[in-house]
């Protein structure tokens, strides 16, 4: 096992020609596509992973200079696909990893041959011409309720992020994979999040890109998926679900992991 094997937990499954890396979002790990993963091993070789600073790695390989830009994790998927010597791969990534994979892209286009970006966004903050859905004001009370009692900061976001009461498995799963970060670990991380602008870059992103969204997402309006689409270098298609929340695959995966699947199998209809 190489190096980058061990520390991001690499599981791969499946023996299919194609691979298929799936990289998760803020707060979760692997596990949160557990209900996708049997619906791929018969066909594709799966990739799975865990991004640095999840609560399932170890935190000493974390490197707080490293990952206060995005490129930090985009250098991390590069790694992983030259080690396990990975010519292409269809991408799919949730939240902050679609555009960890479009970074990943533009440096390494070779790598990919196409992108799933689930629940993404280029920027959340809010501009005079950009509508990202948070005001400054609504982050600095955020990484206040962090930094004062992460635990009950936990308890109350876990539901606020998925759409739904604390008794649903999907608020307890997020719960305890987002209490699993170390506290101040979790604060570097969203705070890297919440202050990136890849806007500009978005029209370098050449690999073609499905993009599939909530109808109701605290963290992303539907209009930022509609930007992507109007602002990607190559091809796109967008998706929107009749689903609430910013983890749809691990709240309402009956609807999801179908569409999630029609978008990893079909191309884009030039």
């Amino acid at each position: 096992m190489g190096v980058l094997e061990k520390a991001h937990n690499i599981k791969i499954l499946g023996s299919g020609s194609q691979t298929i890396i799936l990289a998760h979002g803020f707060g979760t790990d692997q596990s949160v596509w557990k209900h996708l993963v049997p619906h791929l091993v018969d066909d594709y070789k799966v990739v799975l992973f865990d991004t640095m600073g999840a609560g399932t790695t170890n935190p000493e390989y974390f490197d707080f200079d490293r990952y206060a830009t995005l490129e930090g994790f985009a250098y991390d998927v590069i790694g992983i696909l030259e080690e396990l010597r990975v010519c292409s791969c269809i991408y799919v990534g949730h939240s902050v990893s679609t555009m960890i994979g479009a970074l990943a892209s533009i440096l390494r286009p070779d790598l990919f041959s196409k992108l799933v970006m689930i629940a993404g966004s280029p920027r959340y903050l809010n501009d005079p011409d950009y509508f990202g859905g948070f005001e400054q004001e609504d982050l600095d009370q955020l990484f206040e309720a962090m930094q004062s009692n992460y635990k009950a900061w936990c308890s109350g976001f876990a539901p606020l992020a998925i759409g739904g009461d604390m008794e649903s498995v999907a608020v307890q799963e997020f719960s305890r994979t987002l209490f699993n970060m170390r506290p101040d670990i979790a604060y570097s991380v969203l705070q890297t999040i919440f202050q990136i602008d890849m806007r500009n870059l978005l029209r370098h992103v050449t690999v073609p890109c499905h993009i599939i969204q909530s109808m109701k997402d605290l963290a992303v309006p539907v209009v930022v998926a509609e930007y992507l689409h109007q602002n990607l270098g190559g091809e796109s298609i967008v998706e929107v679900m009749s689903t609430d929340g910013h983890l749809p695959q691990l709240s309402s995966p009956d609807v999801v992991v179908p569409v999630i699947l029609r978008h990893i199998r079909c191309d884009i209809a030039l």
